[in-house]
């Protein structure tokens, strides 16, 4: 099964401080177990990085960098044209770009769920149970 991955979900599992920090961690054991394909987005990538290297500091943020078991996809043009719909469409709603764009992979790729605490992929719903 492919599952997304957002910032915050990797963020909570990798920064020890982070308050869902041990929910994380339980869920990425879980999936581990479940051989899942996990996937994050290039622009996700970028963002994890730069959140993990302000919060947890250079080396945990240089670790993120050395996993090569996800999967990243790349945003094309088109799916950051489709993104900016989206948020056309749903005004009621304050998602980020980003979080667009992971929206349209994902239904691109027919991913269904996510690991994630942010409430945009709640309000999408997009996340893991």
């Amino acid at each position: 099964m492919m599952i997304f991955l957002d910032t915050s979900g990797i963020v909570a599992a990798m920064n020890a401080r982070d308050s869902n920090h041990v929910e994380a961690k339980q869920i990425f054991q879980k999936l581990a177990k479940e051989n899942s394909v996990l996937v994050m987005t290039n622009y996700i990538r970028i963002e994890t990085h730069a959140l993990l290297l302000q919060r947890a500091g250079r080396e945990i943020a240089l670790r993120f960098l050395e996993v090569d078991s996800w999967l990243v996809e790349w945003v094309t043009p088109e799916d950051e044209r489709k993104a900016i719909k989206l948020l056309q469409k749903y005004r009621d709603k304050n998602f980020p770009l980003t979080d667009a764009t992971s929206f349209v992979i994902m239904d691109r790729l027919k991913i269904n769920n996510a690991v994630s605490f942010d409430q945009h992929f709640r309000q999408f719903g997009k996340y893991l149970p």
